[in-house]
């Protein structure tokens, strides 16, 4: 192949042509700001700017067929050299077609403007690094890298299609700010799969964020992103069935290291915002689609905001993960929905959940509770009760055998006593009426103790009543010993003989009598179910 540039080329592409062939940078940046209304100060407005309105001239435009040229067909390296796209501060004029090509060099590409979208679908790369670059569109539909694809920093208006591509290592979209395209999407990624980590920190996009069927082989990190549903379009992101094989990160990102950080990573993975340290939240002003998702590791929901509007909501359904943290500062304004969610540690706060029939907890298991704050018993009772739906007793069942495998049994007893009290408003008249003495007696087995006072107090009254009125003996020609107390106590426990059955009770005393073996037997009944609730529950 030719080592010289091809004909019509202009000098700044000829110095393109031969930094490629030495693997060099090319550098056009020109340094400096733009003057002041031509009078010699200075703006502060970096005429390398790639999103600024600085002009820029010939000496730094390039054309998209000169680029194509050199990665498609470009000439061989220099000796002792790997030819390389090392491209800085140009301005590139028309379209960049590459698809369906096979682009075997490596290529980045800084702080560079295209005036022109930019085509790799069904193309085979390398590596692909765009970085703080201006670009109407990105098409790059079953794009397949054996290595990464950065588009750290970029402003992409008309959005970034990468449906059913295949990266080989890491996608980046750390800073990058995204439009929507003609469908309201600004990321258009279903079916992607990405073999190491997918990182979109501090992502601003307004348009649909949409990963249906996507699989990321590590972590997809969105901390401190920024999603923005639009009108043709009500969901912030959509990601459902989507795999993670690692974590996915929906939370804050410390502000510090990222104004001018020199690396793609921003402060780095996994970095919690601690109090005091300045932070942004991650925030999603549409509904956030996470249905039928698998985390591997944990799904991390912290310091979130989710703006939700009436009919959004943040859809968790059918999710499964060892661990979900649901610990944001405020709570979503719309519907959380976790029906039949499979989480093994549910770690949470009581003021991160919805209240007002906002939340969806059918078929919701859980293996452990692990509170990031101080949640009690009551407040947990009121998080199942304000779930959308009707008395659901499996909920209750579910949330007593997480207490009881934390060895919190009384803790379980309350919640399984709430969930008989909430049944109660479930059943007809006559049914609510016995389960309300059963309630009032003896807490429907699960208040033992109150049984006793209510046999105490009926003792004790009984006790009185009779020892002020004496009853006539059955048979005129006995005569037994009286003992008003344990004639009462008998009548109580009509089953035991106390050796006072020699009496004949009339008038108003018939009534007292006969009152006192009703309440017996009431007593009786409701702690011989309490008995059988404790049998059951050993």
């Amino acid at each position: 192949m030719a080592e010289r540039a091809p004909d019509g080329w202009t000098r700044t592409e000829q110095g393109l042509w031969e930094a490629f062939r030495q693997g060099e940078v090319y550098d056009l940046r020109a340094g400096g700001a733009e003057p002041a209304n031509g009078a010699g100060g200075r703006t502060g407005t970096p005429l390398d700017d790639p999103f600024g309105g600085a002009p820029w001239g010939p000496g730094r435009t390039v054309r998209a067929e000169v680029l194509a040229h050199l990665l498609l067909d470009g000439p061989p390296a220099a000796p002792g050299r790997v030819a390389s796209l090392k491209l800085t501060g140009a301005r590139v004029t028309g379209p960049l077609v590459l698809a369906g090509g096979t682009i075997g060099h490596y290529v980045e590409v800084h702080d560079c403007r295209f005036e022109r979208k930019v085509l790799v679908s069904e193309a085979d790369a390398g590596t692909l690094r765009f970085v703080s670059c201006a670009i109407p569109r990105l098409e790059a539909s079953r794009l397949t890298t054996s290595g990464d694809l950065h588009l750290a920093r970029c402003r992409i208006p008309g959005g970034v299609r990468l449906t059913d591509s295949r990266i080989g290592t890491d996608l980046l979209l750390n800073q990058a700010v995204l439009g929507g395209d003609r469908f309201g999407r600004a990321l258009s990624a279903d079916g992607l799969a990405v073999s190491q980590d997918f990182e979109a920190d501090r992502l601003e996009s307004r348009g649909e964020v949409s990963l249906r069927s996507a699989r990321i082989g590590g972590r997809l990190s969105l901390r401190g992103a920024q999603l923005y549903a639009v009108p043709e379009n009500p969901n912030a992101l959509n990601a459902v069935r989507l795999t993670v094989g690692h974590t996915l990160y929906l939370s804050g990102s410390a502000d510090g290291g990222w104004s001018s950080s020199g690396s793609y990573y921003g402060s780095g993975y996994g970095q919690v915002v601690t109090a005091g340290v300045a932070g942004t939240p991650f925030r999603a002003h549409g509904a956030v689609r996470l249905s039928d998702s698998r985390f591997d590791n944990a799904c991390l929901i912290s310091d979130a905001e989710f703006h939700l509007g009436t009919d959004d909501e943040l859809a968790l359904r059918r999710i499964q993960t060892p661990e979900l943290r649901f610990t944001c500062r405020t709570a979503p304004t719309g519907k959380v929905s976790l029906s039949r969610a499979r989480v093994g540690n549910l770690v949470d706060a009581p003021d991160s959940w919805p209240h007002g029939r906002h939340l969806g907890l059918t078929g919701f298991t859980y293996e452990c509770l692990r509170p990031a704050a101080p949640f009690s018993v009551p407040q947990r009772i009121a998080w199942l009760e304000g779930s959308s739906v009707e008395f659901q007793p499996e909920s209750y069942e579910q949330l007593a055998a997480a207490l009881r495998r934390d060895g919190a049994d009384d803790d379980a007893r309350e919640v399984l006593y709430a969930k008989q009290r909430r049944r109660r408003q479930t059943l007809p008249l006559p049914a609510r009426l016995w389960g309300r003495v059963q309630d009032v007696t003896v807490g429907y087995g699960f208040r033992p103790g109150r049984a006793a006072l209510w046999l105490l107090l009926a003792w004790a009254l009984g006790s009185g009543y009779f020892a002020a009125h004496r009853l006539q003996p059955l048979k005129a020609d006995e005569s037994p010993h009286w003992n008003p107390v344990l004639y009462a106590l008998g009548q109580l426990l009509p089953v035991v003989d106390l050796g006072q059955q020699g009496w004949n009770p009339g008038g108003f005393s018939q009534w007292v009598a006969s009152g006192l073996v009703i309440v017996g037997w009431i007593l009786a009944t409701t702690v011989a179910a309490g008995a059988t609730r404790m049998l059951q529950r050993g």
